[in-house]
């Protein structure tokens, strides 16, 4: 039998024998609500665009109902579309909460310690090497990021400060997209221009083959990630006060950087270097949250309604040609930045 008591204001008990388990009631309609814009946003991706379709067309659409040409519109091109943005989306977002949670740091991301150039080079590298990419480029993009994140560590020496790496990573990151930018100088221009184009983040022509391989590794990777933000979130005591409680502090801080490293390189393989999400998710989470805590589930949730957002804003901000959902969200990810580093707290994650 389960009982929910009341233990401290929105936080209640759910007891079920020997088991008990803490709820806390913000965070949950802080889910839910981020849910429910998730729904809209892809509501409204699915009839904006060039070509736009009307609700009852959506919903015709939806039900298989529709005429030939909303059917391939709604259900072959934007629906794909839309799969690979929210699963892009949410591993940013869940890569971002565990960098964050991991450095004590709301600046930290993935992009700020060199991970997404390590993958944005890996899949370069992968696509110049191999050419047609038969295995296509979502496996060069962790590949890339696991050898940013080796990078990093070579340089900061395995056991250094954590903090240290936020440092070391802008120098790792420098150097890594000089590489990238030697291999694109090196290309014929027309290829060359396919891969910038790939460059900026851009949901343009990815579809389930894009989206299948990110969400299974979401779902094989969130188990592991959201226990470990739990536990980083004792940091809010302290660190002398953490490690007190037997929370493994710094195995947990690599963990977290290598779960980040892997969801961050797929999301990049998937759709291209989407910037600001990894730093804008977690933060607009823990500040609906409330209370400092580390809410990694709806990190992912608003990640994945920042690069949704972004892709449907980006397809109807022009008339007549598309915006990639990376340049439009380093248009609203710049202001963005600017205001959290001018915040009286800047540098505090939580």
């Amino acid at each position: 039998m389960m009982l929910l008591a009341r233990v401290d204001g929105s936080l209640y008990a759910l007891r079920a024998r020997r088991w008990s388990l803490l709820v806390a009631l913000r965070p949950l309609k802080v889910a839910a609500a981020l849910l429910a814009t998730l729904v809209l946003t892809c509501l409204l991706a699915l009839g904006a665009g060039q070509g736009w379709v009307g609700p009852s067309q959506v919903a015709a659409a939806l039900a298989g109902a529709a005429p030939a040409g909303v059917h391939m519109l709604v259900l072959e091109l934007r629906l794909p579309r839309i799969a690979a943005g929210v699963a892009a989306g949410c591993a940013l977002g869940l890569a971002g909460a565990l960098v964050q949670a991991a450095c004590r740091n709301r600046l930290a991301t993935p992009d700020a310690l060199g991970v997404a150039d390590g993958a944005t080079l890996g899949v370069f590298a992968g696509l110049i090497l191999a050419g047609t990419g038969l295995m296509g480029p979502w496996w060069s993009g962790p590949a890339g990021a696991a050898v940013a994140l080796a990078l990093l560590l070579c340089a900061a020496r395995i056991g250094a400060n954590i903090q240290a790496l936020l440092v070391i990573g802008i120098g790792v990151a420098s150097l890594l997209r000089a590489v990238t930018e030697m291999l694109l100088s090196r290309q014929e221009l027309m290829h060359a221009s396919a891969l910038y184009s790939w460059s900026v983040g851009s949901l343009t022509g990815r579809g389930y083959d894009a989206a299948l391989p990110l969400a299974l590794a979401l779902l094989v990777l969130s188990a592991p990630a959201l226990l470990v933000v739990r536990r980083l979130d004792l940091l809010r005591l302290g660190s002398d006060l953490a490690c007190m409680l037997d929370a493994q502090v710094p195995r947990l801080q690599w963990l977290a950087l290598a779960l980040a490293c892997m969801l961050a390189g797929l999301a990049v393989g998937a759709c291209g270097p989407v910037a600001f999400v990894a730093l804008a998710a977690p933060f607009v989470a823990s500040r609906l949250a409330g209370a400092g805590r580390v809410a990694a589930g709806s990190a992912m949730l608003a990640g994945a309604v920042l690069v949704t957002g972004a892709d449907t804003l980006g397809r109807i901000a022009l008339d007549g040609a598309e915006l990639p959902a990376g340049v439009v969200s380093n248009l609203l990810g710049g202001p963005f930045m600017l205001w959290l580093l001018l915040s009286p707290d800047a540098g505090e994650s939580h």
